[in-house]
């Protein structure tokens, strides 16, 4: 269950960076726990830039 976790964890810390591990991506054991951090890394970013934008429209 660790690796699972570690491959989330991964995949969370490059989905906030932008940078997408194909290899990763594509391991048959612990490729989906990876995508599935990489797409919640992206949406925690998308949410942050969400929340800068109503502050600043609201100015």
């Amino acid at each position: 269950m660790d690796q699972e976790f570690e491959a989330y964890a991964a995949g969370r810390a490059d989905g906030l960076a932008a940078r997408r591990d194909v290899e990763r991506a594509g391991d048959p054991a612990f490729g989906r726990d990876y995508r599935i951090g990489f797409l919640d890394g992206r949406l925690e970013v998308f949410r942050m830039l969400a929340g800068v934008r109503k502050i600043v429209e609201d100015d």
